[in-house]
Protein backbone atom coordinates (compact mmCIF):
# COMPACT_ATOMS: atom_id res chain seq x y z
CA UNK A 1 0.00 0.00 0.00
CA UNK A 2 1.40 3.28 -1.19
CA UNK A 3 1.36 6.39 0.98
CA UNK A 4 -0.68 9.31 -0.48
CA UNK A 5 1.42 11.88 -2.17
CA UNK A 6 0.85 15.31 -0.65
CA UNK A 7 2.06 18.20 -2.75
CA UNK A 8 2.70 21.45 -0.93
CA UNK A 9 2.43 24.40 -3.24
CA UNK A 10 3.90 27.67 -2.05
CA UNK A 11 2.02 30.68 -3.24
CA UNK A 12 3.83 34.02 -3.28
CA UNK A 13 1.91 37.23 -2.87
CA UNK A 14 3.49 40.12 -4.66
CA UNK A 15 2.64 43.65 -3.55
CA UNK A 16 2.15 45.70 -6.64
CA UNK A 17 3.54 49.18 -6.29
CA UNK A 18 1.62 51.98 -8.02
CA UNK A 19 3.07 52.74 -11.41
CA UNK A 20 4.30 56.28 -12.08
CA UNK A 21 4.24 57.39 -15.69
CA UNK A 22 7.26 59.49 -16.59
CA UNK A 23 7.48 61.26 -19.90
CA UNK A 24 10.66 60.40 -21.70
CA UNK A 25 10.61 63.23 -24.18
CA UNK A 26 10.36 65.98 -21.46
CA UNK A 27 7.68 67.79 -23.47
CA UNK A 28 4.93 67.40 -20.85
CA UNK A 29 4.80 70.44 -18.57
CA UNK A 30 5.28 69.61 -14.91
CA UNK A 31 2.16 69.74 -12.82
CA UNK A 32 1.91 72.12 -9.86
CA UNK A 33 2.54 70.31 -6.59
CA UNK A 34 -0.46 69.80 -4.34
CA UNK A 35 0.13 70.33 -0.66
CA UNK A 36 -1.77 67.97 1.61
CA UNK A 37 -2.32 69.21 5.14
CA UNK A 38 -1.34 66.78 7.87
CA UNK A 39 -3.92 68.31 10.21
CA UNK A 40 -6.82 68.16 7.77
CA UNK A 41 -9.12 65.16 7.43
CA UNK A 42 -8.17 62.51 4.82
CA UNK A 43 -8.73 63.71 1.30
CA UNK A 44 -8.62 67.42 2.21
CA UNK A 45 -6.26 69.58 0.21
CA UNK A 46 -4.70 72.68 1.67
CA UNK A 47 -5.00 75.77 -0.53
CA UNK A 48 -1.84 77.78 -0.91
CA UNK A 49 -1.58 81.49 -0.10
CA UNK A 50 -1.83 82.83 -3.64
CA UNK A 51 -5.01 80.84 -4.31
CA UNK A 52 -6.56 82.14 -1.10
CA UNK A 53 -5.75 85.71 -2.15
CA UNK A 54 -7.32 85.14 -5.56
CA UNK A 55 -10.47 83.72 -3.97
CA UNK A 56 -10.68 86.67 -1.58
CA UNK A 57 -10.20 89.08 -4.51
CA UNK A 58 -13.14 87.50 -6.36
CA UNK A 59 -15.35 87.75 -3.27
CA UNK A 60 -14.42 91.41 -2.78
CA UNK A 61 -15.04 92.16 -6.45
CA UNK A 62 -18.52 90.57 -6.29
CA UNK A 63 -19.32 92.53 -3.12
CA UNK A 64 -18.10 95.74 -4.75
CA UNK A 65 -20.34 95.17 -7.79
CA UNK A 66 -23.39 94.49 -5.61
CA UNK A 67 -22.82 97.65 -3.56
CA UNK A 68 -22.14 99.72 -6.67
CA UNK A 69 -25.37 98.56 -8.32
CA UNK A 70 -27.27 99.27 -5.09
CA UNK A 71 -25.77 102.78 -4.88
CA UNK A 72 -26.66 103.44 -8.52
CA UNK A 73 -30.23 102.36 -7.85
CA UNK A 74 -30.47 104.70 -4.86
CA UNK A 75 -29.00 107.58 -6.89
CA UNK A 76 -31.53 106.96 -9.66
CA UNK A 77 -34.31 106.96 -7.06
CA UNK A 78 -33.03 110.14 -5.46
CA UNK A 79 -32.51 111.94 -8.78
CA UNK A 80 -35.32 110.36 -10.76
CA UNK A 81 -36.29 113.72 -12.28
CA UNK A 82 -32.89 114.04 -13.93
CA UNK A 83 -32.61 110.27 -14.53
CA UNK A 84 -28.97 110.53 -13.61
CA UNK A 85 -26.98 107.41 -12.76
CA UNK A 86 -23.35 107.70 -11.77
CA UNK A 87 -21.44 104.55 -12.65
CA UNK A 88 -17.97 103.56 -11.53
CA UNK A 89 -15.86 101.28 -13.68
CA UNK A 90 -14.34 98.24 -12.03
CA UNK A 91 -10.59 98.05 -12.47
CA UNK A 92 -9.33 94.51 -12.66
CA UNK A 93 -5.91 95.64 -11.50
CA UNK A 94 -7.19 96.56 -8.04
CA UNK A 95 -5.57 94.84 -5.12
CA UNK A 96 -7.51 93.34 -2.23
CA UNK A 97 -6.63 96.39 -0.14
CA UNK A 98 -7.92 98.71 -2.86
CA UNK A 99 -11.16 96.77 -3.21
CA UNK A 100 -11.68 96.83 0.56
CA UNK A 101 -11.23 100.61 0.60
CA UNK A 102 -13.65 101.03 -2.33
CA UNK A 103 -16.24 98.91 -0.50
CA UNK A 104 -15.93 101.06 2.62
CA UNK A 105 -16.39 104.24 0.57
CA UNK A 106 -19.43 102.75 -1.17
CA UNK A 107 -21.02 101.86 2.17
CA UNK A 108 -20.54 105.44 3.40
CA UNK A 109 -22.01 106.75 0.18
CA UNK A 110 -25.04 104.46 0.48
CA UNK A 111 -25.62 105.60 4.08
CA UNK A 112 -25.41 109.25 2.98
CA UNK A 113 -27.87 108.74 0.11
CA UNK A 114 -30.28 106.88 2.38
CA UNK A 115 -30.18 109.78 4.83
CA UNK A 116 -30.96 112.17 1.98
CA UNK A 117 -33.88 110.01 0.88
CA UNK A 118 -35.28 109.87 4.42
CA UNK A 119 -34.92 113.64 4.72
CA UNK A 120 -36.74 114.20 1.44
CA UNK A 121 -39.54 111.82 2.44
CA UNK A 122 -39.89 113.71 5.74
CA UNK A 123 -40.33 116.97 3.82
CA UNK A 124 -37.05 118.61 4.77
CA UNK A 125 -36.82 121.39 2.20
CA UNK A 126 -34.02 124.00 2.33
CA UNK A 127 -36.35 126.37 4.22
CA UNK A 128 -37.30 123.68 6.75
CA UNK A 129 -33.64 122.70 7.18
CA UNK A 130 -32.69 126.31 7.87
CA UNK A 131 -35.42 126.57 10.51
CA UNK A 132 -34.37 123.27 12.11
CA UNK A 133 -30.74 124.37 12.24
CA UNK A 134 -31.78 127.56 14.00
CA UNK A 135 -33.88 125.61 16.52
CA UNK A 136 -31.08 123.09 17.11
CA UNK A 137 -28.49 125.83 17.68
CA UNK A 138 -30.77 127.54 20.18
CA UNK A 139 -31.68 124.32 21.99
CA UNK A 140 -28.35 122.47 22.16
CA UNK A 141 -25.77 124.41 20.10
CA UNK A 142 -26.35 121.71 17.47
CA UNK A 143 -25.04 118.90 19.70
CA UNK A 144 -26.94 115.65 19.02
CA UNK A 145 -25.74 114.20 22.36
CA UNK A 146 -26.83 117.15 24.51
CA UNK A 147 -28.83 116.47 27.69
CA UNK A 148 -30.69 119.21 29.50
CA UNK A 149 -33.44 119.79 32.03
CA UNK A 150 -31.92 117.36 34.49
CA UNK A 151 -32.10 114.58 31.90
CA UNK A 152 -35.66 115.25 30.76
CA UNK A 153 -34.73 116.85 27.44
CA UNK A 154 -32.32 115.05 25.21
CA UNK A 155 -30.61 115.29 21.87
CA UNK A 156 -30.07 117.94 19.24
CA UNK A 157 -33.63 119.26 19.51
CA UNK A 158 -34.09 118.52 23.23
CA UNK A 159 -36.83 115.95 22.80
CA UNK A 160 -38.67 114.63 25.81
CA UNK A 161 -39.18 110.88 25.81
CA UNK A 162 -42.91 111.28 25.20
CA UNK A 163 -42.46 113.62 22.24
CA UNK A 164 -39.78 111.38 20.79
CA UNK A 165 -42.06 108.35 20.91
CA UNK A 166 -44.94 110.38 19.46
CA UNK A 167 -43.01 110.96 16.22
CA UNK A 168 -41.99 107.31 15.91
CA UNK A 169 -38.69 107.33 17.80
CA UNK A 170 -37.57 104.59 20.16
CA UNK A 171 -35.01 104.47 22.92
CA UNK A 172 -32.97 107.48 24.00
CA UNK A 173 -33.23 110.50 21.64
CA UNK A 174 -29.66 111.53 22.49
CA UNK A 175 -28.38 108.10 21.41
CA UNK A 176 -30.10 108.21 18.01
CA UNK A 177 -28.12 109.17 14.89
CA UNK A 178 -28.17 112.86 14.04
CA UNK A 179 -29.92 112.23 10.71
CA UNK A 180 -32.76 110.43 12.52
CA UNK A 181 -33.10 113.31 14.96
CA UNK A 182 -33.40 115.69 12.00
CA UNK A 183 -36.14 113.56 10.43
CA UNK A 184 -38.08 113.26 13.70
CA UNK A 185 -37.81 117.01 14.30
CA UNK A 186 -39.07 117.69 10.77
CA UNK A 187 -42.03 115.39 11.40
CA UNK A 188 -42.79 117.20 14.67
CA UNK A 189 -42.45 120.58 12.96
CA UNK A 190 -44.85 119.52 10.21
CA UNK A 191 -47.33 118.14 12.74
CA UNK A 192 -47.27 120.80 15.45
CA UNK A 193 -45.38 123.76 14.03
CA UNK A 194 -42.81 125.48 16.24
CA UNK A 195 -44.94 125.20 19.39
CA UNK A 196 -42.90 122.28 20.83
CA UNK A 197 -39.99 124.75 21.06
CA UNK A 198 -41.65 127.74 22.72
CA UNK A 199 -38.39 129.62 23.27
CA UNK A 200 -36.34 128.65 20.23
CA UNK A 201 -39.13 128.10 17.72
Amino acid sequence: MKAPLIAVISVGIAAAAPAVAVSADNHTPPQAPVTVSLHAPPGAIEIDKSTRQQMRHKRLARRFLRLRNHANGLIARRDRRQRRIVSTAVQTSWSNHGLGRAIRLLRKRIARIRAQLRAREAGITPAVRALLERIAFCESKGNPRAIGGGGSFRGKYQFSYGTWRAVGGSGDPAAAPEAEQDVRAAMLLKRSGSSPWPVCG
